[in-house]
């Protein structure tokens, strides 16, 4: 069966690791830190992220990049997009002539505004197809029915890794616009923290409605501007993953602006969590990537203010119930 390096033992990449080993693949799982890869493959379990919950026997984890990567035939990349560069600047000296990558990371590098495709491309100079969609790691651990994405440029490579992903619980549909998916991915953390803001202050279900509907615009604007197919932000990868990221507890993002909604500061929220919640970055990513190609985004301008600046929440709110009136559409 074909090797597979899963690059990242966060949650998202365990899971999807657990995923592809029980399709039994065999699946090289790196980690950071050399306690968690010695604790999959000597407890099966990886409490830091996965607390009781018992990994599959043959799956196999490293702290070593080169021992993950030499042989492997495709390589996906879980690790969080501002270490994405780093990582993956040793991984480009271990890539085989033949391998795939593939990215599940959700973002877009501060600097740069690459998202991390254009990280990945720029550092390796090969092609990358991207997993995004409505999911949550803790749900896909245990099986619960869920549909997501996977856009490459090239068909045949889609047809391939849509087969090795799909199970009876993890339905995989194809795309080519890469942009877009990436976009949809990214810019939707953003949006979550603004729901979650709202959630925080106690601003009801109503408001909630109108920051998702009116962040999908803000994405669908930036997409458009950035050459990705308008439609892609009503499928999984847009609107999908919007939904789930602005809604479910489970959600980082959310929780990030909910706590800042209640009346948390960025860096005590921050400090009291392991995970990644990627949104935080991308804000200010997305705000200076919209100034650049001349975007109206309102939602992403007064997160990047209550974040970057300090702005208070609920300033933040009647700042954009205040704007100049317009029509919808």
């Amino acid at each position: 069966m074909s090797y597979i390096a899963v690059i990242g033992a966060g949650s998202w990449g365990t899971a999807l690791a657990c995923l592809l080993q029980e399709k039994e693949y065999d699946v090289s799982l790196w980690a950071l830190e050399k306690e968690v890869a010695d604790e999959i493959n000597t407890e099966k379990t990886n409490s830091l992220y996965f607390p009781g919950v018992t990994l599959p026997s043959g799956l196999k984890a490293t702290s070593s990049l080169d021992a993950a990567v030499r042989k492997a035939r495709y390589i996906l990349n879980v690790v969080p997009t501002q270490f994405t560069r780093s990582v993956f600047t040793e991984v480009a000296g271990y890539i085989g002539r033949d391998a795939t990558l593939i990215s599940a990371s959700k973002g877009i590098e501060q600097g740069t505004l690459l998202t991390v495709s254009g990280i990945l491309r720029e550092v390796t100079g090969r092609r990358v197809a991207v997993l995004s969609g409505p999911s949550f790691a803790k749900e896909v651990i245990r099986k619960f029915p869920t549909a997501v994405t996977l856009a490459s440029e090239d068909l045949d490579t889609g047809v391939l890794l849509q087969e090795i992903f799909n199970t009876g619980y993890f339905r995989v549909y194809r795309h080519r616009d890469i942009i877009g998916v990436e976009l949809g991915g990214a810019l939707k953390n953003v949006i979550a923290i603004a729901s979650g803001i709202s959630d925080g202050l106690g601003l009801g279900h109503s408001a909630r409605a109108a920051l998702i509907t009116r962040g999908l615009v803000e994405i669908t604007r930036l997409g458009r501007a950035m050459g990705a197919d308008p439609r892609t932000f009503s499928g999984l990868s847009g609107l999908g993953d919007l939904v789930l990221t602005c809604t479910g507890p489970l959600s980082r993002n959310y929780t990030v602006g909910f706590n800042l909604g209640k009346g948390m500061k960025i860096a005590e929220i921050l400090s009291s969590t392991r995970s990644v919640a990627e949104g935080v970055a991308t804000s200010l990513s997305a705000y200076e990537l919209a100034r650049k190609r001349d975007v109206e985004m309102p939602i992403v301008e007064q997160v990047h203010e209550v974040i970057y600046r300090g702005k208070d929440p609920k300033a933040a709110v009647l700042n954009l119930m205040n704007r100049a009136l317009r029509s919808e559409f």
